[in-house]
């Protein structure tokens, strides 16, 4: 992978979360592109979505993703409930 895109609805979700929550999520995003098998990501395609992803930030942090080309696009970050709407 090259990088990654987010989504407008991505840049909102991101702006409203606490500094721990940022930092934390850029060290998962380092772990994406450096071993995408790792356990504290907690990968998993989310059912009922064509190539939608989510991976763990904290425990009660996750972000949904897809892959596009040669990039990641965040889709959305926040609590549990963005998984309802990826």
């Amino acid at each position: 992978m090259k990088g990654f895109k987010r989504t407008a609805v991505f840049k909102k979700d991101y702006s409203r979360l606490p500094q721990n929550i940022k930092d934390a999520f850029w060290k998962q995003i380092d772990l994406l592109f450096s071993d995408p098998r790792h356990s504290s990501l907690d990968l998993k395609k989310m059912q009922g979505f064509a190539n939608i992803w989510r991976a763990k930030v904290t425990g009660g942090y996750r972000f949904t993703f897809q892959i596009d080309g040669e990039f990641y696009l965040l889709r959305r970050i926040g609590s549990h409930d963005i998984l309802k709407t990826p």
